[in-house]
């Protein structure tokens, strides 16, 4: 078995995309917000005392996408087209989906996956006052693109 991020002696290295053709690339990505009573009504009457966590935590996972390539320290930085943070609620869990889009050599799934967990934190942060007892799991949806094609959980 051969590793794509290691050398022949054992080092970690970025793979070379260079000879990849750009390819349109989608990812989604979903967190999952496990939440308090306390956390789920004070979110949905939009009185938690930091603010507009909603707001934020779009903002926050957004910015996420952007920075993606220097938080996991071999994903390559990448012209994201369109970067887009939903919410919905499933009964009392709080639902996140992180899209997001590039034109290039490499997916996008890393962006959205971090986008999804840095709203998802964000949330957590700023209702954490209410309740500590907030859990979530973040998962990919779907990609499309590249040579591996299309993908949906």
């Amino acid at each position: 078995m051969s590793f794509t991020h290691i050398d022949e002696q054992g080092q970690a290295i970025m793979v070379d995309v260079s000879g990849k053709p750009e390819t349109s690339r989608e990812a989604q990505a979903r967190a999952r917000l496990q939440l308090p009573d306390a956390v789920v009504s004070a979110l949905r009457d939009e009185t938690i005392p930091k603010g507009d966590v909603l707001g934020t935590a779009r903002i926050a996972g957004i910015q996420a996408v952007k920075k993606c390539s220097e938080l996991i320290p071999l994903c390559h930085p990448l012209p994201v087209t369109k970067a887009a943070v939903t919410f919905d609620w499933d009964r009392d869990e709080l639902v996140i989906v992180c899209s997001v889009k590039t034109r290039g050599v490499t997916g996008v799934e890393m962006e959205a996956l971090t986008g999804a967990s840095v709203a998802a934190l964000t949330v957590y942060d700023m209702c954490k006052a209410i309740d500590k007892g907030i859990t979530f799991d973040v998962s990919l949806v779907s990609k499309s693109g590249g040579k591996s094609g299309d993908w949906h959980a």
